[in-house]
Parts: structure tokens; sequence; C-alpha cells
């Protein structure tokens, strides 16, 4: 196990997590509808969780936590298209951003755990874990989104 890239792998699942709570904070305020509100409140609890046992890892690897978003990075834009979404309160185009934005999310996860080699077990196992709760939130956009057609 390779204690820095550990922590590196972490704190990029950290920062995903953080683009999730912020871009869904946003979504939540921008939307009239109740079950969106309720949906994107949902997702935000999964991301801090995640965010919360990732930053431990990291503190327990003698490391420091990562607190921002990856604002240059793809996630982010997702987000921006998610905030214009919005503004029409275009309920299939706000699940089209979050359903892209997701899948930056689960693909972030599955090659944190493909680096599996530089990760000990325990923190492999948590990364799985927490893939697991990434996939059941995409599914539900992905649920809600078939229910439109």
């Amino acid at each position: 196990m390779d204690k820095d890239k550990s922590i590196d792998v972490l704190n990029e699942l950290i920062e995903i997590n953080n683009d999730r709570i912020e871009g869904y904070e946003t979504a939540s305020k921008e939307t009239d509808e109740n079950e969106l509100k309720n949906l994107f409140a949902g997702f935000i609890t999964t991301s801090e969780k995640c965010k919360q046992e990732l930053a431990q890892q990291v503190l327990n690897l003698g490391g420091t936590p990562e607190e921002g978003t990856r604002i240059t990075g793809k996630f982010f834009r997702v987000w921006m298209d998610v905030k214009a979404a919005l503004t029409n309160k275009d309920r299939e185009a706000i699940l089209n951003s979050c359903e892209y934005g997701e899948d930056v999310a689960v693909e972030t996860y599955e090659k944190a755990l493909s680096d599996s080699g530089d990760v000990s077990s325990i923190t492999y196992e948590l990364i799985k874990s927490q893939l697991v709760l990434i996939k059941s939130d995409h599914n539900r956009i992905n649920v809600l989104l078939e229910h439109l057609q």
C-alpha cells in the first residue's frame, strides 16, 4: 500500500462528494417540486456520510482531508448545467443533468477501486460500500427519467 497514493485516492472521492453536496444544494434551492427536494436532500445525506468516512480514513493515514470541489473538472460544469436547467424548472433537463453527474461520480469510484493496489483492504472495502450507495442514488435518477418517457 502506498500511503500517499491512498490519501490522493480518498481526497479525490471527498472532492466528488463535495461536488455532489454543492450541486444538490443548488438543485434543491431552485426547484419547486417537493419530490425532487426530498430526493436531493437524501443524496446530500449520502454524500455527507461518505465524505465523513473518507475524511476519517485520510486522517488515519496522517493526511489532510480535501475541503474543496473540483472546480476545473467536468463534474462542476455538470452542476452548472443543472443550475441552468433549473432556471426553467424543466424536470427532465434537471434529471438528465443529475444523471450525467451521477455517471461521473460512479466512474470516479470505479476508478478508485481499479487503483486498489494503492489502498489498504479497509480502504478498498470502504470505497466499495460507498459505491453501492452512489449507484443506488444513480439508479433512483434513472427510474425517474424512465417515468418521464
